[in-house]
């Protein structure tokens, strides 16, 4: 277990630039950027504390729930890089014989840098998230302050709100991750075979799978096939109504709503068929790992 959770240390380490030291700067510069708006009157802060008199907790909502999308975003698309990277990294570096000498199988190798992509990395840019609500938070209650209109009734109920949002990005999060699994554990076994273009590759599979599919059985074209239709519906989460019926609602945010309406809408058999799927395909990459390195 020591040797596991080394390993999967070992993969912050190596990746922390992407997951961690990046996103700090991005929120630095971005807040940097906000004092200085401010200071050189870029922004009014009178017309701003106004707007927050006016619905300051849907415009806190609002905002700390497009920082949770966007960081959401960011960290998908990073975790299919780091795929396409880190399951390639030890071929590359030439570092291959050394992890071959330690008493740890191939199979525990590459599972450790699946692990390390859905709960070590994801985390920290989780904790990026929080911070950056928080500077959110600040900015807003100091413009209130400047204009006069703060109190203590907002900055408890903004409190609530910030716990709210932060339990509905944990939960899209984790459901995410738990949803793309299978499509992560795909691109890091072909970057275990051919490298960084693995991730075109994951993506020509299907695609060549799906025009086979179309000249065999027919169809319109390769891309109205059962094939591609799966593909489209495991390529986006589904739907939450909870949103849409919130954002045409003058009610608070409700993160346990919102959390409940997106795990009752997730395909659950979906996702245990795609963890199998993604230890399966780690396994194969871990056998081809070992054969090709014994070799």
């Amino acid at each position: 277990m020591k040797a596991f959770t080394a390993l999967v240390h070992r993969e912050f380490i190596e990746h922390r630039g992407a997951f961690l030291i990046g996103p700090l700067l991005l929120v630095a510069v971005l807040f940097g950027a906000t004092i200085l708006a401010f200071t050189v009157g870029r922004v009014d802060a009178r017309f701003s504390g106004a707007l927050f008199t006016v619905a300051p907790l849907r415009v806190y909502e609002l905002g700390f729930l497009f920082f949770g999308l966007g960081w959401s975003l960011y960290m998908i698309s990073v975790l299919f890089f780091y795929c396409a990277d880190g399951f390639a990294a030890d071929k590359r570096n030439n570092a291959m014989l050394f992890w071959k000498s330690m008493p740890v199988t191939d199979f525990k190798v590459l599972l450790s840098k699946l692990v390390a992509g859905i709960t070590v990395l994801p985390g920290t840019v989780y904790a990026v998230a929080l911070l950056s609500g928080l500077l959110l938070y600040g900015v807003a209650y100091v413009t209130m302050l400047i204009n006069g209109t703060a109190t203590v009734a907002t900055l408890g109920s903004i409190v609530v709100i910030y716990g709210q949002v932060a339990l509905a990005i944990l939960v899209a999060i984790v459901c995410g991750l738990l949803w793309y699994l299978p499509m992560m554990a795909l691109v890091g076994a072909v970057a275990t075979a051919i490298g960084r273009w693995a991730i075109p590759i994951s993506l020509l599979v299907p695609a060549l799978v799906s025009t086979l599919e179309w000249v065999t059985l027919g169809g319109l074209h390769p891309f109205e096939t059962h094939t591609w239709r799966f593909v489209e519906y495991r390529g986006a989460l589904p739907a939450t109504p909870y949103i849409e019926s919130w954002s045409v609602s003058a009610e608070s945010f409700n993160g346990v709503a919102f959390a409940s309406d997106l795990i009752a809408h997730m395909d659950w058999t979906q996702v245990g068929i795609g963890a199998v799927f993604a230890i399966f395909v780690i396994y194969v990459a871990s056998e081809y790992r070992r054969r090709v390195n014994d070799n």
